[in-house]
């Protein structure tokens, strides 16, 4: 465990300057570090300073641009997944429909993805509108059909659960029960993908600095690792996979 955490400070060009001056009296050479936006943006200021750096990607939300995956959504995904599936059991042994909601403020990738894997009748998630009716419709389709709850995910960037539970109350007169995951996402032993991708990206972050590389980032897609310019990672757009987005509606009905 790194122990590491957010410094609003060190977007200051002095206290970036402090940090330079106590990692050369460690003796330290040059830095890999780990994280998403905040951090690169970090990286690239001492990068500029001269000081070697180079980014690897890692958060639970899966949206540093430039890379397929970070370190850290497998694992957060699989504890999604396995809260779901408890959640189910209640829900079928009760009768109850639940909105479990997910982190995710910009990004909807844990949510659609849990989402997917754990059969949910609704995705919500901030790349795409929601579509009240749509909820609606797949509740009483279910119901018709003999089934005795539903479960409907939702990303936090999109509304609370509480705000959609109240929604459905008000539109519909559907009663939900609201489970928030909260930070039980953030902990956990890493998954084993997570662990082969941390030990990937970590070697090869390594092997830039090693070659006089700096102001990098590395990243993996279509299964090889590569690396790239920081400056780039802040043109581009992470965008969440619309197409798993269709799929979980047709396999939803």
């Amino acid at each position: 465990m790194l122990f590491s955490s957010r410094c609003p400070e060190f977007k200051e060009d002095k206290y970036q300057q402090q940090g330079l001056e106590k990692m050369k009296q460690a003796g330290v050479e040059g830095l890999v570090v780990i994280g998403g936006d905040g951090s690169y943006r970090g990286a690239l200021a001492l990068s500029k300073k001269g000081f070697p750096c180079v980014g690897v990607p890692g958060t639970i939300d899966n949206d540093v641009p430039g890379t397929e995956y970070t370190i850290g959504f497998d694992t957060a995904l699989n504890t999604v997944v396995e809260s779901i599936d408890k959640i189910r059991d209640t829900a079928t042994s009760h009768e109850n429909s639940f909105i479990v909601e997910v982190m995710g403020r910009d990004a909807g990738d844990l949510a659609l993805w849990a989402g997917l894997a754990a059969g949910a009748e609704s995705i919500l998630i901030p790349e795409e509108p929601y579509d009240l009716d749509d909820i609606i419709e797949r509740m009483n389709r279910g119901v018709a059909r003999g089934k005795k709850h539903s479960i409907i995910i939702v990303a936090e960037g999109v509304m609370s659960g509480g705000e959609l539970a109240q929604i459905l109350k008000e539109k519909a007169g559907v009663h939900t029960r609201v489970s928030v995951l909260g930070h039980i996402q953030r902990g956990g032993a890493p998954s084993a993908r997570d662990r082969v991708l941390a030990g990937r990206l970590g070697a090869r972050a390594v092997e830039v600095l090693l070659e006089g590389g700096s102001g990098r980032a590395v990243g993996i897609k279509n299964h090889e690792v590569f690396d790239y310019d920081l400056d780039e990672a802040f043109k581009m757009k992470h965008k969440a996979e619309i197409s798993l987005y269709t799929l979980s509606k047709e396999l939803s009905i």
